[in-house]
């Protein structure tokens, strides 16, 4: 199958074809019938001529593997795609040419990588993108048809509900850690300061308190509500971590700044003191966080 693939897009390339008597032996008579109708004799005079014949080729490498897991062509077809190439590489000023083209284009995008981020947007939430829908309104505002909607309404009226739906899905991922928080706060030995910030002290420091500009060395762990473990100072190497108070996530800065060094806690840090709505590594957006924190020392 590769042969024929590596013959026709060569040909292009040099201007030229290849004769596929002998390549079609391997292909099947569907392929075979439709390279005929893409490739034609070529002649190497020059050594340029070899150049590029040569280049062709070997630009291909790792090409099928490309189109197969990354592009879903069926190599069965390889005949049709390369009529497709030859078509977009074809030197035409044909002005509706071009616009095919470049609609051929958009739509690839739009389908591989735009829908689908649009579509992750309204996920768990009460409404949801219906393709065929979109591709229409797509269409109809690129041919100013204002049948259905007007541009500036279609504008207000999606983010709105943007607005709205991302208010949902906000209030479902904080929820479980706003219920974790407030049943934990009711344990023994846990603190409640006035920004939300929990701590439950295992050790008691008796060294100094940092500065929010000191720079502290500590070991720690960080889960989230579920036990997943998201890092730890040990996953780094022997040595504690080390840092200034003042910059880190602001649950970390206030514990940090009441801690004397040698004290060992452990903190629950509501989602506004930590990440908030970024997404940061393991840690989903709205996560609310439980960390074990022993302060070393202070530079």
């Amino acid at each position: 199958m590769k042969s024929a693939f590596v013959i026709a897009l060569a040909a292009l390339v040099a201007g030229a074809s290849y004769n596929t008597a002998e390549a079609g032996k391997k292909k099947t008579k569907e392929v075979k019938k439709a390279a005929e109708e893409v490739v034609a004799p070529v002649s190497l005079v020059t050594g340029s001529d070899s150049l590029s014949y040569a280049a062709g080729m070997m630009m291909t490498n790792g090409l099928i593997g490309y189109l197969q897991q990354q592009l879903k062509v069926d190599t069965a077809y390889m005949a049709d795609f390369v009529k497709g190439f030859n078509e977009s590489i074809a030197d035409t000023s044909d002005p509706r040419e071009v616009a095919l083209r470049a609609g051929r284009q958009i739509a690839d995008q739009l389908k591989q990588s735009m829908l689908p981020r649009i579509k992750a947007d309204f996920t768990d939430t009460p409404d949801s993108i219906i393709n065929t829908l979109l591709f229409r309104g797509f269409a109809d505002a690129l041919l100013g048809d204002t049948t259905v909607m007007k541009a500036d309404w279609a504008q207000n009226f999606f983010g709105e509900r943007q607005s709205y739906n991302n208010k949902v899905k906000a209030e479902k991922q904080i929820k479980p850690g706003r219920d974790f928080l407030a049943a934990n706060a009711t344990k023994e030995g846990v603190i409640t300061t006035p920004s939300g910030l929990q701590y439950k002290i295992l050790v008691k420091g008796e060294g100094k308190v940092p500065q929010p500009t000191d720079k502290v060395k500590v070991h720690y762990e960080g889960r989230l509500i579920d036990g997943t473990v998201f890092d730890a100072s040990s996953k780094h190497g022997t040595e504690p971590a080390s840092f200034r108070a003042d910059q880190v996530i602001r649950g970390w800065a206030e514990a940090l700044t009441m801690m004397p060094v040698g004290s060992k806690w452990q903190l629950f840090i509501p989602q506004e003191l930590g990440y908030g709505e970024r997404q940061a590594g393991q840690i989903p957006p709205y996560s609310t966080l439980i960390f074990d924190v022993e302060l070393v020392g202070i530079e």
